[in-house]
């Protein structure tokens, strides 16, 4: 029998309790936490009471689908594939809209548990005769309220970037703050041991040159006050080679010195398109790295998820493949190179790498490496407020801004010591992919890096990709 976590016991015995006075459960629980697992064994009980007779589970994606299938059938003890004898089936969000009507009659014929798995992706609310919300949303508002016996949702960042209301969530009035039945934060995960504890590595650059015909030289002391004044923008540093050997350098060495410690730790590099992916990987391979690369065009891209699941590969590529729910505990340091800039998006990458694998050392936690974008620093800042006990956020030695004093700004977190001083100079061209109306020029990339920053100058051209 599975060992359920304290937190796990005390959700299931909640849960069960608030069903003796409503239908309808929210738990927050931080990511990587074990929810799965958690609602499994919910659906396990209600099943020992003779409350349900079928279960029906909804993900965000395919590959979480599958593993939730997975769990609910070990813990279950029966198959949970969706044909006739199984405990239920585990669907998609996206395919609501085309699965057959028999499946939504069972809901009215039978008791029914439905889990609703990262439940922030779905939209709704219902005023007086009308709905509200996204597509999924109303399919759950005309569907599964008022006809399933009782619904589950899950959700590790419980809040929606568009500000519209989680479906079938209780809200207060008037200060519309969510209600959740049982919360389950990231502080308390690290404590209990159930989370690694979080290093967010930001990357900045005091000392940063633009060069255009029109601009002439202009020097700035940031990424923030760079993209501040206009003249470029977040995208741009992100398809930058120099920013993006940098990250994978200081990456890659934590990594190396993590697996001396835990041999199968793996890395994560959150890409922002498929053409940056490949870009990516061109890059590794100047370090001597083979990364996986999986992305929408990748054929049997779930296989090739399943297959670093338990490979010897040190890295994986990927661009929107790897994301909430997709459980490979060996990832520990990760580069979020990706053009979102959510809270939700980064809470979401930042639970990749958190999931602890039996034994590990507990002093190693999970290593985000991120540039220091404004959006970005703060909500690394909020995660260090949850934190408060751990030192969450350093700036990269080679990046950092400099205080009056000397000292390096909130390097609270040290580095490698050993990092060597080098430089050279570099001739490239954008791999970006323009629109028919753009034309893109040739750059000349002007670099010189030590130990103590790097110095870097982009030519301007008129028309970016925003």
């Amino acid at each position: 029998m599975m060992q359920l976590r304290a937190w796990q016991s005390e959700c299931i015995a909640q849960a069960l309790k608030s069903f003796e006075r409503q239908s309808h459960f929210l738990c927050h629980a931080t990511p990587a936490a074990g929810k799965t697992v958690m609602v499994a064994s919910v659906a396990k009980a209600l099943f020992e009471r003779g409350n349900i007779d079928f279960v029906v589970c909804f993900s965000p994606s395919r590959a979480v689908a599958q593993s939730v299938a997975t769990t609910f059938s070990q813990i279950l003890g029966r198959s949970f594939d969706g044909q006739i004898g199984a405990a239920g089936g585990s669907y998609t969000y996206q395919s609501m809209s085309t699965l057959p009507s028999e499946l939504w009659r069972v809901l009215s014929d039978h008791r029914v548990l439905v889990v609703l798995d990262e439940v922030h992706h779905c939209s709704g609310s219902s005023w007086d005769e009308f709905s509200m919300g996204n597509s999924w949303g109303r399919i759950i508002l005309d569907r599964i309220q008022g006809k399933a016996s009782f619904t589950i949702a899950l959700s590790g960042t419980p809040w929606r970037t568009d500000d519209n209301p989680i479906v079938l969530a209780r809200y207060s009035q008037p200060d519309g703050e969510l209600h959740c039945d049982y919360e389950y934060g990231l502080q308390r995960a690290v404590l209990d041991g159930v989370c690694r504890a979080p290093n967010i590595v930001l990357t900045d650059n005091r000392e940063i040159h633009l060069k255009s015909s029109e601009l002439g030289l202009k020097t700035y002391s940031s990424i923030r006050d760079t993209i501040k004044q206009g003249h470029i923008s977040y995208p741009d540093f992100l398809y930058r080679n120099e920013v993006i050997d940098h990250t994978l350098s200081e990456a890659s060495k934590r990594l190396s010195k993590i697996r001396r410690r835990v041999p199968t730790a793996a890395g994560l590099v959150v890409a922002a398109t498929v053409v940056h992916a490949e870009q990516i990987a061109t890059r590794f391979s100047a370090l001597g790295e083979k990364p996986v690369v999986v992305t929408s065009r990748t054929p049997e891209a779930h296989e090739v998820i399943n297959n670093f699941r338990t490979s010897s590969d040190r890295w994986i590529i990927s661009v929107g493949m790897i994301s909430e729910g997709t459980d490979i505990p060996r990832l520990q340091v990760c580069c979020h190179l990706s053009r979102i800039r959510t809270e939700l998006h980064f809470r979401q990458v930042l639970g990749r790498i958190l999931r602890c694998q039996a034994g590990e050392p507990s002093d190693i936690g999970g290593w985000l490496y991120v540039l220091a974008e404004p959006s970005l620093t703060e909500f690394a800042r909020r995660i260090g407020e949850d934190l408060p006990e751990q030192n969450v956020v350093s700036f990269s030695p080679r990046a950092s801004r400099q205080n009056a004093d000397g000292t390096m700004e909130r390097a609270v977190v040290p580095e490698d010591s050993d990092a060597s001083e080098w430089d050279f100079s570099v001739n490239g061209t954008d791999t970006r992919t323009a629109r028919p109306d753009q034309t893109w020029q040739k750059e000349t990339t002007e670099l010189s890096m030590s130990n103590h920053y790097w110095k870097e100058v982009l030519s301007l051209f008129g028309d970016r990709m925003l």
